[in-house]
C-alpha cells in the first residue's frame, strides 16, 4: 500500500454556491465530494486485496476525480488507463502495474480485461476486481507511489512513471502561485484525465485556487480518440461554460485559430490558455493572440509530474517555454541537453534513483533572464501535434512486417498525423497494394501511431548516403532530400496517396 500526503484543500476559497466539480449537469460542492470520497474508500476496502493498485478506464467526469482523490486519501496506487490505448496496451499496463481492480463505465469492458467480480460503489462507474485466485502480490516498489502514469507509448509497451502524491500537489501549488492573481473561477477540461498534464495542471490547480473544475465528457468539448478534434464544438463549450482557463495541445490550438474569427465572442471569457505537449510554432502563437486567445506556452515531462517551465502573465517571452516553476531547477549539459532536478521519479520495474538531475532527451538553452528555449531532441522520438510520443521504428516495423515494404521512414513531428516514405519490396507493386500494406500495418497500431498518408521513395542505401553501413536509414539526410514530398503528406488540401 502506498503512503501518501493528501493536501488540505482550501474550501474557504470557494464562495457559497460555487461547485468544486461539475460535468455541466451535476455539481459537487465540498460536502458532496467528501461524502463521495468516503463511499469510494469503503468500496475499495471491500476488495479481496484492499491494498493492491486500482486502475481506472473512463471518460472525464467528476467521478474520475473523486476516484483519484479517494485513492490518495486511502494511500492506494491509481493506474489511469488512457482510452486511446489499444486493448493490448491496456493489458500490458494492467499486468505491469499489478492492478487488482478497475473502475470503468461498463462491467462487460471490465470482464473483458479480466475483472469479473463487481463491488458496489454506488456511482456512475462500476468497480470490478480480479478473482482472488488471479490476484498477484503488491510490489514492494510501489510503496509511496500514488499514481503510475503511462506515456502514450513510444512503442507497443508504454513505460509507467511512478509518482507520489506530494510530487503532484507540489506542481499544482507552483502553478497556483503563478496564476492565482488572475482570479480564474472556471477551468474547463479539454484533455483526458489519464494524461498527466490535465490531471495536475487542471483540477488540482483549480482546487487550490478556488476555481470550479468543469469536466464534461470529452466528446462534448470536441475531442475524440487520440487525435480527433472538432474546434467549433470546443469553442461552443468554452462559451457555454464561460471558461476562464483551458489547457491545449499544439494541434488543438492550431485548429482553434483556424476556426475562430478575430474577436470571436466565444473566446471572451478566457484569461489563461496553456499550450504544451509538443513544440508550438511561433506563427500559431502569434495568430492565436491576434484572435484574442491569451495563450502561454510551457514545457514538461511525465517524469517531473508534468509542467517544468511555463510562460505566465507578466513573465512572457516569445520563443521560449517560460521560466522554470518556482520549485524546479534546470541546467544545460555540455552537449546542450536539458537536465531537471527531479527527485524520486522512477519508471515502473526499474530501481529507484536517489534523486538528482534527470536527463530529458531534449536540447535547449537558458537565456540571460532564465527563460528556457527548446532547440530540438536528442532521440528519434516523434511528438505529434496532439502531444503523443511515438518511436518511428514502431510503425516502421509494422510496415516492414507486411512483406510489401522494403524500407520505411515515418515522419510527423508536430503534425496532426503520421506520414511515411515507403520503398516497395518489389518494383511491380502498385499504389493500391502499398495502401493495403499501410492498412494492414495500421490494424495493429493505436490511432496516434497509424500512418495516414504516404509517398513512394527510392531505396535508402549506403551508396546514395541515405543509409548506414548496416542499413539503418539516415533520417536527417532522407528528410532533407525528400523535404518537398514530405511536406505534401501534411498538406490538408491534399488527399492521401
Amino acid at each position: 500500500m502506498a503512503t501518501t500526503s493528501f493536501p488540505d484543500i482550501p474550501f474557504d476559497r470557494f464562495p457559497a454556491g460555487r461547485a468544486l466539480l461539475s460535468d455541466g449537469v451535476h455539481d459537487l460542492d465540498h460536502a458532496a465530494l467528501d461524502e463521495r470520497i468516503a463511499r469510494l474508500r469503503t468500496a475499495l476496502a471491500l476488495r479481496s486485496r484492499p491494498g493492491a493498485p486500482v486502475a481506472i478506464l473512463a471518460d472525464n467526469s467528476p467521478e474520475w476525480l473523486a476516484v483519484d482523490l479517494a485513492t490518495q486519501r486511502a494511500g492506494l496506487t491509481l493506474v489511469p488507463l488512457p482510452l486511446f490505448f489499444t486493448p493490448a496496451q491496456w493489458q500490458h499496463v494492467i499486468q505491469a502495474s499489478g492492478a487488482q481492480a478497475l473502475f470503468c463505465a461498463d462491467p462487460l469492458q471490465g470482464a473483458a480485461l479480466g475483472f469479473t467480480e463487481l463491488i458496489d460503489c454506488g456511482g456512475p462507474l462500476v468497480l470490478c476486481q480480479r478473482p482472488a485466485a488471479a490476484s498477484t502480490a503488491v510490489a514492494a516498489e510501489l510503496d509511496g507511489v500514488q499514481k503510475i502514469t503511462f506515456t502514450s507509448g513510444t512503442t507497443a509497451a508504454p513505460k509507467g512513471v511512478c509518482l507520489g502524491s506530494a510530487q503532484q500537489w507540489e506542481v499544482a501549488r507552483a502553478l497556483h502561485q503563478g496564476l492565482g492573481a488572475l482570479g480564474i473561477e472556471r477551468h474547463l477540461c479539454l484533455l483526458p484525465f489519464a494524461v498527466l498534464l490535465e490531471n495536475i495542471a487542471g483540477p488540482y490547480t483549480a482546487l487550490l485556487s478556488g476555481a470550479t473544475t468543469i469536466c464534461p465528457p470529452l466528446a462534448e468539448v470536441g475531442l475524440s480518440g487520440a487525435s480527433g478534434f472538432d474546434p467549433q464544438r470546443c469553442l461552443d463549450a468554452i462559451a457555454r461554460y464561460q471558461a476562464g482557463s483551458v489547457i491545449l495541445l499544439p494541434q488543438m490550438l492550431a485548429a482553434l485559430v483556424a476556426a475562430a474569427a478575430p474577436g470571436d465572442p466565444r473566446l471572451a471569457s478566457l484569461r489563461f490558455v496553456a499550450v504544451g505537449g509538443a513544440r508550438t510554432p511561433a506563427r500559431i502563437l502569434a495568430t492565436a493572440r491576434e484572435r484574442g486567445i491569451p495563450v502561454f506556452e510551457g514545457y514538461g515531462l511525465s517524469e517531473c509530474c508534468s509542467v517544468v517551465a511555463l510562460n505566465l502573465p507578466g513573465a512572457l517571452r516569445d520563443g521560449s517555454v517560460g521560466r522554470p516553476l518556482a520549485h524546479r531547477a534546470l541546467r544545460i549539459a555540455q552537449d546542450g541537453e536539458i537536465e531537471v532536478r527531479c527527485p524520486a521519479a522512477h519508471y515502473l520495474g526499474q530501481p529507484r534513483a536517489g534523486g538528482g538531475w534527470l536527463a530529458t532527451g531534449d536540447l535547449g538553452h537558458l537565456d540571460q533572464d532564465g527563460y528556457l528555449h527548446i532547440d530540438g531532441r536528442k532521440k528519434d522520438i516523434l511528438i505529434t501535434g496532439y502531444g503523443r510520443n511515438v518511436s518511428p521504428e514502431w510503425p516502421e516495423s509494422a510496415l516492414l512486417g507486411t512483406g510489401l515494404v522494403a524500407q520505411a521512414l515515418v515522419v510527423g513531428e508536430g503534425q496532426p498525423w503520421l506520414g511515411a516514405l515507403l520503398v516497395p519490396a518489389r518494383a511491380d507493386l502498385t499504389a493500391a497494394q502499398l495502401q493495403q500494406a499501410v492498412d494492414l500495418a495500421n490494424r495493429e497500431l493505436p490511432d496516434y501511431a497509424q500512418v495516414r498518408r504516404w509517398a513512394p521513395a527510392a531505396p535508402f542505401t549506403p551508396a546514395n548516403g541515405l543509409a548506414t553501413a548496416n542499413g539503418r536509414p539516415r533520417r536527417p539526410l532522407i528528410q532533407q532530400q525528400y523535404a518537398d514530398r514530405i511536406a505534401t503528406l501534411f498538406d490538408q488540401t491534399e488527399h492521401a496517396s
